[in-house]
C-alpha cells in the first residue's frame, strides 16, 4: 500500500495551514483504508498458495470445485493450481470433480455427464447424477490429496455441503488427505436460525442402492446454520466420527458478522437460481416451497425473493403476513410470469405473487418467515395449496411443525418450540468455530 508522505515539522504554522495539512493526511489515510477495506478478506485458495502451500507441495491433486472456486480477484482455482506458484511447488492438478450445476454452474438438471473440461483439458468427474454422490473410489487411487473449494450459502439444504461430507468419507476410506479451502458464509454467521432437522429423517450416509442419499438433509442442524463450509466439515468429521485426515484452510480477514457484500470479494452465482445476495438471504425461508405447487420465482430474474401461484389470493396473504410484524421483513403484492422455469411451475402464466422484502437483514428470521408464509398461504388458498409432506420436511426440518402450520397454528409459536434445541446446538458446535 502506498504510504502517505509525512509533512514537515513546523512551528508557528497558522491554524489554517495546519488544518489543511491534517486534512490532506486524513484524505490520504482514508484512500489507503478504502483499499484495505476492499481487499482485507482472502478466501482459502489465496491463503493456501501464500501461507499453506506445504499442504499440496509435490502432490498430485484432485480438485472438487465449480464456478464459485475463485480467488479474491475472481481467478479460477483451476487456473491458480496450474499457475506459477503451484508449478514452483511442483503441484500437479490431475483431475476435477464437479457438484450439482456442473463445473461452470450453468446446468439446472440431473444426470450431469463426466467429460473433458474444454478450458483446462482435465477430466471432470461429475458428482451429480440422479442426485449428489461422492468421488468414486475408482478415481482416487492416483491422487495424493483431495482439495475442495465450494461456496456454501449458510443453509442446511445446500447440496455442496453433501459433496464435502461424502468426499470426507471417501478420503477416509483411502487414507487420503483432504483440504477444504474455506469461504465466508455469505449471509453472515452470528446466529443460527431453526428449525433443526428432525434426526429421524436425516441421512448423512453416502447414497446406496437400498437407501438414496440426502445431500440436502444430512444431519440435525438448524435451517440457517451460521457456519462456514470449513466449520461444517470440522463438525461433521468429529460428530459423525468420519476420521478423515482433514485440514481446513481458513479465510483471512473475515468476521462472523460480515455479509458477503462487505468482504470485497466478487459475487459468483452459486447456482443458476441464486443471482445475488438478496436471493441468498431469503433462500432459507423459501426453499421448502420447492416441495409445493407454489413457484419460488424460478424463471424470473429474482428467484427466491418471491413466491406465488395463479390460484393465490396474494393481496389477502400479504395483508395477513404484514399484520404479524415479523422482524426485518415486509411483504408486497408482486405478480410475475415465469419463463422456462426449471421447476416446471407456471411457465408463461401470470402468477399472483408475494415479494419478500428484507428491511433489516441482521434481524431477518428465515425460519419464522417460512413458517408464516406457509400458514398464510394455507389459510387463503385452502386445498389449492399442495404440499408434498416428506419433501417439505426434508427442507424445513420438522414434520410436526408442517402439520401444525397446515392446521392453522400460530407460526411464531410453532417455530419457537425449537428455540432451546437451536441454542443447545450452537453451544455444541462452539469448538468448531474458526472465526470471531
Amino acid at each position: 500500500m502506498r504510504r502517505c508522505r509525512k509533512g514537515p515539522k513546523v512551528r508557528g504554522t497558522s491554524r489554517v495551514v495546519l488544518g489543511l495539512l491534517l486534512a490532506a493526511a486524513c484524505a490520504c489515510a482514508a484512500r489507503g483504508a478504502a483499499r484495505v477495506e476492499t481487499s482485507r478478506v482472502r478466501p482459502g485458495i489465496d491463503v493456501l498458495l501464500t501461507d499453506s502451500i506445504h499442504l499440496i507441495q509435490g502432490k498430485r491433486v484432485g480438485l472438487i470445485t465449480n464456478q464459485t472456486g475463485v480467488d479474491a480477484r475472481g481467478v479460477s482455482d483451476i487456473d491458480r493450481l496450474r499457475g506459477a506458484e503451484a508449478r514452483a511447488a511442483n503441484v500437479r492438478l490431475v483431475k476435477l470433480y464437479s457438484p450439482e450445476h456442473g463445473i461452470r454452474g450453468t446446468e439446472d438438471r440431473e444426470d450431469l455427464a463426466s467429460g473433458i473440461d474444454a478450458r483446462s483439458g482435465l477430466f471432470i468427474h461429475s458428482l451429480y447424477t440422479s442426485g449428489t454422490i461422492g468421488p468414486p473410489d475408482s478415481t482416487l487411487g492416483d491422487l495424493d490429496v483431495l482439495v475442495v473449494d465450494l461456496q456454501d450459502i449458510g443453509t442446511r439444504t445446500w447440496t455442496y455441503v453433501g459433496v464435502v461430507l461424502y468426499a470426507m468419507r471417501a478420503a477416509a476410506r483411502h487414507d487420503l488427505p483432504i483440504v477444504v479451502l474455506d469461504r465466508p458464509n455469505p449471509i453472515s454467521a452470528v446466529r443460527p436460525d431453526g428449525p433443526i432437522l428432525d434426526p429421524s429423517i436425516a441421512n448423512p450416509n453416502e447414497p446406496a442402492p437400498a437407501r438414496p442419499g440426502k445431500a440436502y438433509a444430512l444431519h440435525p442442524v438448524p435451517l440457517r446454520h451460521a457456519l462456514t463450509m470449513g466449520e461444517m466439515a470440522l463438525y461433521f468429521n468429529a460428530d459423525l466420527r468420519i476420521g478423515a485426515r482433514l485440514h481446513v484452510v481458513p479465510v483471512a480477514g473475515w468476521r462472523r458478522a460480515m455479509w458477503f457484500d462487505e468482504t470485497g470479494l466478487p459475487w459468483v452465482r452459486p447456482s443458476p437460481n441464486l443471482p445475488n445476495l438478496a436471493s441468498a438471504t431469503v433462500y432459507p425461508a423459501l426453499v421448502p416451497f420447492e416441495a409445493t405447487n407454489v413457484s419460488v420465482g424460478r424463471g424470473t430474474p429474482d428467484a427466491f425473493q418471491r413466491l406465488g401461484a395463479p390460484w393465490l389470493r396474494a393481496d389477502s396473504a400479504v395483508a395477513m403476513l404484514n399484520a404479524r410484524n415479523l422482524p426485518g421483513v415486509r411483504f408486497e403484492r408482486s405478480d410475475f410470469t415465469p419463463q422456462d422455469a426449471t421447476d416446471r411451475k407456471y411457465s408463461g402464466r401470470l402468477v399472483g405473487g408475494i415479494r419478500v422484502v428484507v428491511t433489516d437483514r441482521d434481524r431477518f428470521a428465515a425460519g419464522r418467515t417460512g413458517a408464516a408464509l406457509l400458514w398464510a398461504i394455507r389459510r387463503v388458498a385452502g386445498d389449492s395449496l399442495v404440499v408434498r409432506g416428506p419433501a417439505w420436511d426434508d427442507r424445513f426440518g420438522r414434520p410436526g411443525m408442517r402439520e401444525a402450520l397446515m392446521r392453522g397454528a400460530d407460526p411464531d409459536s410453532v417455530v419457537a418450540l425449537d428455540a432451546a434445541n437451536v441454542a443447545a446446538w450452537w453451544r455444541q458446535v462452539a469448538r468448531f468455530r474458526l472465526y470471531q
